[in-house]
């Protein structure tokens, strides 16, 4: 699939065989929300981001081999800069140093070229579950459109790209709100 412009940003998509006759919104609106996660997380633009839409037999082998848990997830984010190469945020208290000009870690290739951020993974078999049985909302409580399910995955994935995470309560509360407020502003 071609690369989807967006700003500053380039999205490159890859559709798995098989996920088209189930992708409930054009991947140009999925591309949309991922901008739109960068441009609040602050990503360092310009930059490129991979997405895979696929299914859940390839989520369960990624979250096997990636994170040592057994069965498919809706999302998987692999990022390739460290938290510290986004500018900090709300509800990050364990953010290191800001990097500078110099540092290794802030490498971003040659001048003029885009660095690639990452990818995000997502299961449209998962999200379009997960929304029809009111399990959505990654909190597991939203019923809604497969087609709202799978914009906040994306919107999700882009902000772990970015450094942002859920792991204590502050973290999760920003990062809630954030979605919420993205998901929003995109309809």
């Amino acid at each position: 699939m071609n690369p989807i412009y967006v700003g500053r940003w380039r999205v490159d998509p890859t559709v798995r065989d098989g996920v088209v006759p189930a992708l409930p919104l054009p991947v140009a609106a999925l591309a949309r929300a991922i901008a739109g996660a960068l441009d609040a997380a602050r990503a360092p633009s310009p930059a490129a981001i991979g997405l895979i839409l696929a299914d859940d037999a390839e989520l369960a082998e990624l979250n096997v081999t990636h994170l040592g848990h057994d069965g498919p997830t809706d999302v998987l984010s692999f990022p390739l800069l460290p938290p510290e190469a986004f500018p900090p945020h709300a509800g990050d208290p364990d953010r290191g140093p800001v990097l500078r000009a110099g540092d290794a870690a802030a490498f971003s290739g040659p001048p003029g070229r885009r660095v690639h951020l990452g990818d995000i993974v997502v299961s449209v078999e998962r999200a379009a579950d997960q929304a029809s049985a009111g399990r959505g909302g990654q909190t597991g409580d939203v019923r809604w459109s497969p087609a709202d399910e799978l914009r906040l995955l994306v919107t999700h994935g882009a902000l772990h790209i970015c450094g942002w995470d859920h792991a204590d309560p502050a973290e999760e509360r920003e990062m809630r709100a954030l979605e919420r407020l993205l998901l929003d502003s995109g309809r």
